[in-house]
């Protein structure tokens, strides 16, 4: 069967490819550029856990030794401090709703995609053709054919085609689809350089500083750190196309600095500079036919502090394990459309999130802005914002996804909610050993996990054959599609012999007491977009 072919080298596009590799789906990436990316600190990224964890499993790299997980995160407004986080600790302070917050991951975008270009240098499943750039596309009911001009211009032979090639995206424009949206909702002056602060390794945000300024008023700046005493700094630009001139932005560094350090500008080496303008955008259709479309040139967000490609590498996650079934069992129209039915619900979601807090935490909120205590709330939503979490950054759920089981009586309620992110415990492995749920996802299988307290003091050799093992373990084997049977001691609010049905992009499916087999095939059947035609006709035969 011919490769999907990715427009796009970016970290979606090369991402997806990955992950269509880890499922023996090969796939060429066409890169219009040289296959390089210029090094810019000033262009940097903050990954939420569950996605940087994606990308460590794909390529195998230690994301933290390119970028840096911050220590902690606080708040300012004026000169008060208004929030503390230490990462890895309690934040709420109730020993009975102990939140642990895993420290974002911060790292430059080239450094990213270097870690993914290496990894796919060893790749036997993925062609990386460089310097070719799409000018026409012709679907077929058996496949897409793409045609690319430049020094290597050639037809594309492929079986999908996946438009992971940005905002102005090629892709998007030859299949006629509309982008609607709002254009600069923020702009922001950005100065990558090496300095002191005082709050080493901890991420900061400012609001109303209360030094005077050159220039228009900032009446925001976020501080991130990276590793080598290196800083990315944001400074929330007025709504207007006024010019960030060289002078004005050193005068900026310079305020800024000696804001925090004491009236005196401290020593810096500065890096990189640059303006991000943030859009919002949101395309109206993800698939026609054989092709998709995913990260930014299927939408467009990042405003208060939301991190835009967190939401893309989902995308490319989501689309992966359906377009690897596609590939390896014939297309299932279902499967295919829950793509856009899931991450488009979830990234509109997102946007209207954003576009309800902006005019509250941007000012014109009406009397609204003026309520006591409402200061605190802003720093709150916008806290939640830059760490992804609440409304505006935690990752989405498909609870209304169309691969969403019906209900079984057996359903037995544990703290994650189906359609959303399973926790990360650990497993035992068929194999015996100890491993973390999330080290077993990608691989398109399904994942069946019993809560079987004690099994993890016991080797695996005493327990498999004991109690409701085996009876699990021929469910399993019955199922529709390939599924790995794994045992966890324990799992956030679940009993005892729960069986969880988690999806390859680990995301639950369902919790049942018990082994429940007719109701855990009907769960897998539905996760996979129900019976196919040919599976259809052959149970009404």
């Amino acid at each position: 069967m011919d490769p999907v072919i990715i427009v796009g080298a970016g970290p979606v596009g090369l991402t997806l490819a990955l992950a269509l590799a880890r499922q023996e789906v090969p796939s060429v990436v066409l890169d219009e550029g040289p296959g390089k990316d210029e090094q810019r600190l000033a262009r940097t990224v903050v990954l939420r856990e569950d996605t940087a964890a994606l990308v460590e499993r794909l390529t195998g790299f230690p994301l933290a030794e390119a970028g840096f997980r911050w220590a902690g995160w606080r708040s300012m407004r004026r000169k008060q401090v208004t929030r503390e986080i230490t990462f890895g600790k309690d934040v709420t302070g109730a020993p009975d709703n102990a939140e642990e917050l895993a420290a974002p991951l911060h790292i430059a975008q080239h450094a990213l995609t270097a870690a993914l270009r290496e990894s796919i240098a060893h790749e036997r499943l993925i062609k990386v053709a460089v310097d070719s750039r799409l000018d026409s596309i012709e679907q077929e009911t058996s496949g897409v054919t793409a045609h690319t001009r430049g020094p290597k211009g050639t037809w594309w032979r492929g079986s999908y085609l996946v438009g992971c090639d940005g905002p102005r995206s090629t892709v998007r424009k030859l299949q006629d689809i509309r982008f609607p949206g709002r254009t600069a909702v923020e702009r922001h002056a950005v100065a990558a350089l090496r300095t002191e602060l005082p709050w080493p390794g901890e991420a900061l945000l400012h609001r109303t500083p209360p030094w005077r300024t050159s220039g228009p008023s900032a009446g925001e700046v976020t501080a991130r750190p990276l590793a080598d005493d290196t800083w990315r700094l944001d400074w929330l630009l007025p709504p207007g196309k006024d010019l960030v001139t060289p002078d004005l932005l050193v005068a900026r560094i310079r305020e800024t600095l000696a804001g925090w350090c004491g009236g005196s500008t401290p020593p810096y080496e500065l890096l990189d500079t640059g303006v991000h303008t943030v859009h919002h955008r949101l395309a109206r259709r993800w698939r026609v036919g054989r092709v998709f479309l995913a990260g930014d040139a299927a939408h467009l967000l990042g405003a208060l502090g939301t991190q835009g490609l967190d939401e893309s590498l989902r995308d490319a996650d989501n689309l992966a394990w359906k377009l690897a079934l596609a590939w390896h069992h014939g297309p299932h129209e279902a499967l295919l459309d829950s793509y856009q039915v899931e991450r488009r619900a979830i990234v509109a979601s997102r946007l209207r999130a954003a576009d309800q807090a902006l005019p509250l935490l941007r000012g014109g909120g009406g009397l609204r802005a003026y309520v006591p205590g409402s200061a605190r709330g802003h720093d709150a939503l916008l806290t939640d914002g830059h760490l992804g979490r609440g409304p505006l950054g935690a990752p989405g759920a498909y609870a209304d996804s169309p691969l969403a089981p019906p209900h079984a009586e057996s359903e037995s309620p544990v703290a994650t909610a189906p359609g959303t992110p399973i926790v990360d415990v650990r497993v035992t492995a068929e194999d015996g050993s100890f491993v973390q749920l999330r080290e077993r996802l990608g691989r398109g299988v399904l994942l069946v996990v019993l809560i079987a307290p004690g099994t993890g003091v016991w080797e695996r050799k005493h327990w498999v054959t004991a109690g409701i093992m085996p009876r699990l373990a021929a469910a399993v084997t019955a199922l529709p599609h390939a599924a790995e049977l794994l045992v966890a001691e324990s799992y956030p609010g679940a009993a005892a012999h729960t069986v969880l049905l988690v999806r390859p992009d680990g995301h639950l499916v369902t919790a049942l007491s018990g082994v429940r087999p007719a109701d855990l095939y009907a769960a897998a059947e539905a996760t996979l977009g129900g019976p196919t035609k040919t599976e259809a006709t052959a149970g009404r035969g």
